[in-house]
């Protein structure tokens, strides 16, 4: 079942090695119910309760190939969901900070995802301001819909970093890449519509 996913997110045009390795080491059924196990590792997003889902397979793949991780990267991510997308940057060998808004969601993430080997650094809060605390990263992860590009994400990029967001309104968002440059320039890649559920904070739908 996991190498026919491969094969599916290979002719959607996943060709990055190091996402389909990873995705093809991930357990993905472990994610989900017994009752549930045939939908594992179907290209579908589905739910995980507080209005959330895990994200399809190919979204994943799409914002981790743009992403262009090298190992130990220091990349934040906003939106830790099911920690589907954490498990993945780990694989690839990036150093992640995860931030989550909703507090059962992260409670319950925080507590699985080291029973899966995975222990990437967990944060509760408005991931919309991103996490100042710990910035600069290498690179930024945005798993949920943003209504514009939040300028304190941009602010806690390195240079050359790169950010992953979905930008548009509540049904549909376009993927963009922005790339900093230097301090004042920066490269805008725009590409498909995708789905993502809310970016909630002060710097998202609030």
């Amino acid at each position: 079942m996991r190498r026919s996913l491969i094969k599916i997110l290979e002719n959607k045009g996943i060709t990055d090695k190091k996402v389909l390795k990873a995705i093809n080491t991930i357990p993905r059924h472990y994610f989900f119910d017994n009752a549930l196990l045939g939908h594992a590792y179907q290209d579908k997003a589905f739910p995980i309760g507080e209005g959330q889902t895990i994200s399809q397979p190919y979204t994943v793949a799409f914002q981790s190939e743009k992403l262009e991780i090298s190992p130990n990267d220091k990349v934040l991510e906003i939106g830790t969901g099911s920690g589907y997308q954490a498990c993945v940057l780990v694989e690839m060998g990036a150093n992640v900070y995860t931030i989550e808004y909703n507090k059962v969601l992260y409670e319950r993430t925080r507590k699985f995802l080291p029973k899966m080997g995975y222990t990437p650094k967990f944060f509760c809060g408005d991931g919309s301001k991103g996490l100042p605390r710990y910035a600069p990263y290498d690179k930024i992860i945005v798993t949920a819909g943003a209504p514009t590009v939040p300028t304190s994400l941009i602010k806690q990029l390195n240079i050359n970093g790169i950010l992953i967001i979905p930008v548009g309104d509540s049904s549909k968002q376009k993927m963009l890449k922005i790339t900093k440059v230097d301090e004042k320039k920066l490269k805008k890649e725009e590409f498909d519509y995708f789905s993502f559920v809310p970016l909630l904070g002060d710097e998202g739908w609030g």
